[in-house]
């Protein structure tokens, strides 16, 4: 069986043809459009007809509060033109197939823990940073959706307690690659626009560039620390494109050993068995995780 797999974000629509080995070919992107819903299912609907005779139907990963069951995105995430319709239906009326979707980070957790880094655990986490912060949770074995489908939605967990009126006050701001890049230019009080590859090509030469990443590794540790109490974590998988560089997986466990010995009563936490890892999959997991996805609904 081969499935047209999507991975909707915020600035771009990822695609692929997969199969049941999670093999993709045909891979390629597009802009998202942010002005209509109309927009967006042309790109969809237009992808699949160019290869429609070689898939079964469609398996999306997308940003929001997505109750996959109905099919509905209840909010949440950047195109609120899709929030509150029957999004799936609706694409599979004009597309003229079946299609399944699921929150992005809920997929990124069903391809590490299914086949990734998480396999064995009963409780773990996913932490995607990207240009913003996305994940979910495995509690007890089973993904937590919770009954609003939020539950794993890190961006909007407060990271400032004194401030609570803008969006560098949250996860998904104080955790992301943009704000890497925003105290790198304060750091080294330059202009010049660089990516978060060039930033990473600079940590040997560049004291800003270090001492950003390891501000942004401080900072995720925190959260880390913070979600192991509430949930007795065993692992927690680092993924996005950024967690590619393994200097990112480097700063975070360097940061978060600083956080545990400076606890006063560091020797009696078993946090510290708590294993911080690189995601398998990386930016493929919210693809493989729509397809694991199809093949529940399916089958169920």
């Amino acid at each position: 069986m081969k499935l047209l797999v999507f991975d909707i974000g915020g600035t771009e629509i990822k695609y692929s043809i997969m199969d049941e080995t999670l093999s993709m070919e045909h891979s390629g992107h597009v802009p998202t459009p942010i002005d209509s819903f109309e927009s967006f299912s042309k790109i969809i609907c237009d992808i699949y007809q160019e290869y429609k005779e070689e898939v079964e139907g469609i398996a999306m990963s997308i940003l929001g509060f997505v109750d996959s069951k109905n099919g509905v995105i209840k909010g949440g995430g950047l195109l609120r033109y899709n929030w509150q319709r029957p999004l799936r239906d609706e694409l599979s009326r004009l597309c003229g197939c079946k299609v399944v979707m699921e929150n992005d980070g809920k997929a990124a957790v069903k391809a590490e823990y299914r086949k990734g880094s998480l396999i064995g655990t009963q409780n773990a986490a996913v932490f995607v940073v990207g240009t913003g912060v996305g994940g979910g949770l495995v509690v007890n074995g089973q993904l937590l959706r919770g009954i609003h489908e939020t539950a794993g939605e890190f961006s909007f967990i407060s990271s400032d307690l004194e401030k609570f009126n803008g969006p560098d006050s949250f996860v998904g701001y104080t955790c992301s690659t943009r704000s890497l890049l925003d105290e790198y230019k304060m750091l080294s009080q330059s202009e010049e626009a660089i990516d978060g590859r060039q930033l990473f090509e600079r940590l040997s030469s560049d004291k800003a560039a270090k001492e950003a990443l390891d501000h942004l590794g401080m900072r995720i540790a925190k959260q880390i620390y913070n979600l192991y109490w509430i949930l007795d974590l065993e692992k927690v998988a680092i993924g996005g494109g950024i967690s590619a560089q393994p200097a990112l997986i480097e700063a975070i466990n360097t940061q978060f050993k600083k956080l545990i010995e400076g606890h006063p009563m560091a020797k009696y936490l078993p946090i510290k068995d708590l294993q911080i890892v690189k995601a398998r999959y990386g930016n493929e997991a919210n693809q493989i995780g729509a397809f694991l996805t199809y093949l529940e609904q399916k089958e169920a």
